[in-house]
Formats: structure tokens, sequence, C-alpha cells
């Protein structure tokens, strides 16, 4: 029996890669090993969304290649960055993540001392297939890949290509298995799952009421959704959040809220547009857990820019602000762009994760004394649990049995800017 090590960074789409990639090659007799060393062959799912990420992957790709054994690298970075692969290990087998059914032959070749590169476009839906999870209680579902947008500064796109979305009842069957195996969290993700169903006559609003229409005890949490794709189907998707098995979590990454730097950015959206939809989320689900992403320093962006974007976090008040201080891939439109000046960067970034900092507080400051029922989702640390209540909201709570899978009811007690303390009652 061939030992298997792998590893994965990155996004839920790339999580759920490797899971699939583990289940196929368990299935046809592979063992998974936790250590490189004990293995005959090495996987790494690579990340490339930040520069920092891809300076980390090659690091890794290094490491990993001095344990002299065969290596397959893949995940986003092949696609992208395939003569820097080699020229860190000239050996390396390559897989992108259209032909991730293919692993095992892969695997095969590259034990027999044949390089495998698999880079083409072959999309076909990654959908109840079986799979090696990570977290036995959370299935993650990718209902499309690729996306609609052509932001000037994301090299995801020229990896995932443009959108295909998986047929309704087939994710639907996926998710239908996933229960029978013991999974009560579902995770519907892509790169852009506002624009779910767009090649193929639907939407995500119909997407969402017909996963609630299937029977069990579960929550979905849906992925990241661009602004340019909510608009038109606002109404629909707010009345499908309404439904008890959606967690009241909403991932709209704004970006910026510069009219300017958006459409330097390729952005399809304008600032009311933002405004409209997290409005109208607030108004129908006040304990919304809003999250949301800032590029800060994006070339174009004046002082004036950015103070727009810092009025706006101030008004709408997001729980999760993911910050990225803007750094050009060199196969991106952006790269074309000056530079601002590090410093410049710096302190906006500075500035802007001590105004974050305080909001996080502030609001979850108000679930002290919160009672309901939380699923437990997560091993945390000794004798702690993550329990997530139905804004979605990590609530750590300490206990010496095993409660992973189990819907508790917490009473919340404490807070600090990133979760919630609480009891089982």
């Amino acid at each position: 029996m061939k030992k298997v090590y792998a590893e994965v960074f990155g996004c839920a789409a790339n999580q759920s890669d490797f899971e699939i990639a583990l289940g196929l090659l368990k299935e046809s007799g592979f063992k998974i090993v936790d250590d490189p060393k004990k293995s005959d062959i090495i996987l790494i799912f690579t990340c490339i969304v930040k520069i920092p990420t891809v300076s980390r992957m090659v690091d890794r790709i290094k490491k990993l290649s001095e344990l002299n054994r065969p290596l397959i690298v893949a995940g986003c970075m092949p696609r992208v960055k395939k003569e820097l692969i080699e020229k860190i290990n000239p050996k390396a087998s390559m897989i992108g993540p259209d032909s991730i059914d293919r692993i095992v032959d892969v695997v095969e070749k590259s034990l027999k001392g044949k390089r495998i590169i698999l880079l083409e476009e072959m999309k076909s839906p990654k959908l109840c297939l079986p799979r090696v999870r990570r977290n036995p209680v959370v299935n993650i579902v990718q209902i499309n890949e690729g996306c609609l947008s052509k932001c000037s500064y994301c090299v995801v796109k020229l990896a995932r290509g443009n959108l295909l979305s998986y047929p309704i009842e087939l994710i639907k069957k996926d998710i239908e298995i996933s229960l029978r195996e013991g999974c009560k969290e579902i995770w519907l993700t892509s790169q852009d799952t506002a624009c779910y169903g767009r090649d193929i006559g639907t939407n995500l609003a119909q997407l969402l009421k017909e996963i609630c229409r299937i029977e069990g005890k579960f929550f979905v949490r849906v992925g990241m959704m661009n602004p340019s794709f909510v608009e038109d189907i606002l109404d629909e998707l707010l009345e499908a959040y309404e439904h008890e098995k959606i967690f009241k979590f909403l991932h709209l990454p704004v970006q910026s809220f510069s009219k300017k730097v958006l459409k330097l950015m390729g952005r399809n959206y304008t600032p009311r547009t933002v405004l409209r939809i997290i409005r109208s989320f607030y108004r129908k689900f006040p304990d919304l857990t809003l999250a949301t992403d800032i590029i800060v320093g994006f070339p174009g962006e004046g002082n004036s820019d950015f103070k727009r974007t810092i009025k706006f976090i101030r008004e709408v008040r997001p729980d999760i602000v993911n910050i990225s201080k803007f750094g050009a891939h060199p196969e991106t439109e952006a790269s074309k762009l000056e530079k601002l000046p590090t410093k410049i960067v710096k302190e906006r970034s500075s500035t802007l994760s001590k105004l974050v900092k305080k909001i996080s507080l502030d609001k979850n400051e108000r679930w002290v004394g919160w009672e309901g029922e939380c699923l437990i989702d997560e091993k945390g640390k000794e004798n702690t649990w993550i329990a997530r209540n139905f804004a979605y909201k990590p609530i750590v709570i300490e206990s010496e049995k095993k409660l992973l899978g189990k819907f508790v009811k917490v009473r919340i007690t404490d807070f600090s800017s990133t979760y919630l303390r609480g009891k089982i009652v």
C-alpha cells in the first residue's frame, strides 16, 4: 500500500479539491499519512491569492522538494506560475483545479517516475465524489467553478477561469449524501456564489430555496458573493435567507468605497449599490454577521478615496473585515499601474485595522446574555469547542465531553474582538 502525504492552503474551494483528491486516492487503495517523511509521494494544494502567499508557497515547495520524493503541485499555482514551480523543482508533476478527478492517475504515473502536467480546462462537477473531510461535520460544496468578473488585480481568475455552474439536483444530491455521512453544516463555495446559475438559467436564491427543502437538521453557510451580481436578485435572495437553515451571514467583498478606485479595480458596481444591498440585509436581519474585504493602497487611491472607505466602515460597522495591503501579481492588469509608497500603504492598513478591531469589540459585546441553539462545528484548543449560532458567530465553550456535531443551547457570557465565550445551559 503506497503512502500519500498532502497539505492544503487557501480558500474553501481549494480545501474541497483537497478533500476530494484524498477521497479518490483512499478509495483506490492509497494510505493517507500525516508526515511527509513517512510518505511515498507528496501533494501540495497551493494558493496564490496574495503576493505574500506566493512567497510562502515557494518556501513550502522548496522544503518538500528536499525530501526527494515525487511531488505533485495542485491548486491555483500551476496554471498561473508553472515556470516558477519548474524553477524550484523541474521534476514536479502539476495538476490544475479542473483535473482533480484524475488525481489517482497522476499519482500512479508520478510514482513510476513520470512527470505529468494536467492544466487544461476540462470542467466537470466536483460533486458526489469520495472525500476525506478535514472536519467530519462540514461538507464543502462547490456550486460553480470560475466567475464572471474581470477584476484588474485578481490572479485567481487566471487559475479558475470563467463561470461553470453545477446543476441544482446534483448539488442537492451531494448535500444529501453528506448528511447521511454525519455532516451538519454545509458551506456553499465558489469564486463568486452570487453569479451562480447565470449560465444555466437559474440563480443563487433559487438554489438556496431548493437546498432548504432537503430533509434533516443542518445549517447552510453561503460563501462570498460580489455586489455586482447581488443587486438584480436581491429581493429573491432576502426571501431565501429567511429560512432557518441559512446562517444569517453575508460575505460581501467591497474592496473600496471610492467610485474611482472601484473603476480602476474593474469592479462593476458603485458604492450606492453596496449600501443598498447591506441596508436591505440589515433591515431584514438586524443581527446579521457582515463580512467584507478591503484592499488598502490600491494604485490611484488618494487620501480622499481612503477616507471614503473609512467612513463606510464606520457607518456600516461590519463584524469582519479582511484587510489586504495591495501587492501586484505580474500576470494582472493592475501590475501596470503606478504603486503607492509602501509607507502610505502601511499607515492606511494600520488605521483601518485599529478601527475594525474597535467595531468588532463593540458588536460582539452586544451578544453577551444571548441564549439560543448552536451547532458545535469545530474542536478548539484543549477542552474547548467552537459553536455557531444562527448568525454564524463563533462561540468558545469549555467542556470535556465530545460535542462535535451536537446541537446545544448556549448562553453567551463574554467576548473578544474575534469570538464570543459561552456556556451550555
